[in-house]
């Protein structure tokens, strides 16, 4: 008795926790996937999302947060996409911000991520100066010195050259 007692509460409470978790579920929002997720103030973004219906029907976005304002989002070639446009101001700050799209039928939203940086994640930046790697570098980057340090060596090379020759000859040192 107590065994069975046991598993109907557990079935029970199973049952409650997908009851209350469906809602959840049925009520998700999707997503909005953002291009590039990190940009350059001044760089152009595109978003689309597949969660405006089976004919990726019309939808209007917004990037307010970042300063982008009110863009449109239209159905796109690829099946129940719909696709949208908007340029991120020259005067918008490095932070993550939120953007938005809703959906024309079914007033759904959506939501997705962008990353303004300084300089965009995908672009290269130069190194620039020297490495310190404590190995050679004597006399550092410049130039005026590192052209003293040639003829330093040259010179000693020229002399070093010209003993071991009067050596050689039996003139001696």
């Amino acid at each position: 008795m107590r065994r069975t007692a046991r598993l109907l509460t557990g079935i029970a409470g199973i049952a409650l926790v997908g009851a209350t978790a469906a809602p959840a579920w049925a009520g998700s929002t999707g997503s909005l996937d953002v291009y590039p997720s990190t940009v350059a103030p001044g760089s152009h973004v595109t978003v689309n999302t597949a969660a405006c219906g089976d004919k990726g029907g019309p939808a209007t976005g917004n990037a307010g947060a970042v300063g982008g304002g009110t863009f449109m989002l239209a159905p796109s070639t690829h099946d129940g996409e719909a696709i949208g446009q908007f340029v991120v101001p020259e005067s918008a700050q490095p932070g993550m911000y939120e953007i938005v799209a809703r959906c024309a039928v079914g007033n759904r939203e959506v939501t997705g991520d962008l990353v303004v940086a300084l300089s965009a994640a995908h672009e290269q930046v130069q190194p620039r100066g020297s490495v310190k790697t404590g190995v050679g570098g004597a006399l550092g980057p410049d130039p005026v010195r590192t052209a003293a340090g040639v003829a330093a060596l040259a010179v000693a090379a020229a002399g070093g050259t010209w003993l071991l020759h009067r050596r050689a000859r039996g003139d001696g040192i």
